[in-house]
């Protein structure tokens, strides 16, 4: 009980400070400094100011200072982090895959509001990404090396032949996105992350221009949603194709 309020609350924390990535990766700002601030009126913002959710159901969703509005989206992505790393817990318990997956879903988050929002994969977070997956592969157990070799390169090669061919419609944050979920993953499960992702996004994209509120031409960001099928296969990738397996095999 106690380790499922540790890793809730500390993913309350984490997230805040994916807030601060979010926001301030994409303009090449630092991450550690300044220190956090209200980015209108420039206010330091104290300790009260900085509690996951609580600050700001307390203030209402706006600056204690200025009184400017602030962005549903810090609250919800503190929640949404603690909520991943409650169920990474409650999955992998206490091990070297735990804190690979939580590293893994922390990225994961960043990259799909960045894309998001500004249609960009920062290429400091895939490269680390895929260093840093290809490192844990050789340390720890949890996948072989051949298998990160294998998801590094088989799932990128085959988006960048889509992105070659099919111009405009996918970037190499995209292909680098993939790579990172191979590094960390292996190739079966960064491939059916890709295949998830392109199902989901046809569903929605098929909604959306029925309902008048996209046209074909519109470009979409594919990053989140190669982000969400990883996360299914995070959670319930053996389950996925062990069901595939019955079905089909």
């Amino acid at each position: 009980m106690l380790l499922t309020i540790y890793f809730f609350i500390t993913g309350l924390i984490v997230g805040s400070f994916l807030n601060v990535v979010i926001y301030r990766l994409p303009e090449e700002k630092s991450i550690v400094n300044p220190p956090s601030h209200c980015p209108h009126c420039n206010n330091r913002l104290k300790v009260i100011d900085l509690v996951p959710v609580l600050s700001y159901l307390m203030t209402g969703g706006k600056c204690r200072y200025c009184g400017t509005g602030i962005s549903i989206q810090y609250p919800l992505i503190e929640l949404l982090t603690a909520f991943f790393f409650l169920a990474a817990y409650l999955n992998f318990a206490l091990s070297a895959e735990l804190f690979l997956i939580l590293l893994l879903l922390s990225a994961l988050i960043v990259i799909s509001m960045i894309d998001y929002k500004y249609m960009i994969i920062p290429n400091v977070i895939t490269y680390s990404g895929i260093i840093i997956g290809f490192i844990s592969a050789i340390i720890f157990d949890h996948i072989s090396i051949f298998d990160s070799i294998l998801g590094i390169f088989i799932p990128a090669l085959i988006l960048l032949a889509v992105a070659l061919i099919f111009k405009g419609g996918m970037g190499m944050g995209d292909v680098k996105l993939v790579a990172m979920l191979g590094a960390f993953l292996g190739y079966k499960y960064s491939l059916l992350s890709i295949f998830i992702g392109s199902l989901v996004g046809s569903i929605i994209g098929i909604t959306l221009m029925a309902l008048g509120i996209i046209e074909r031409k519109d470009r979409v960001p594919f990053g989140p949603l190669i982000c969400l099928g990883a996360v299914i296969m995070i959670f319930f990738g053996e389950q996925i194709i062990n069901l595939y397996f019955s079905l089909f095999l």
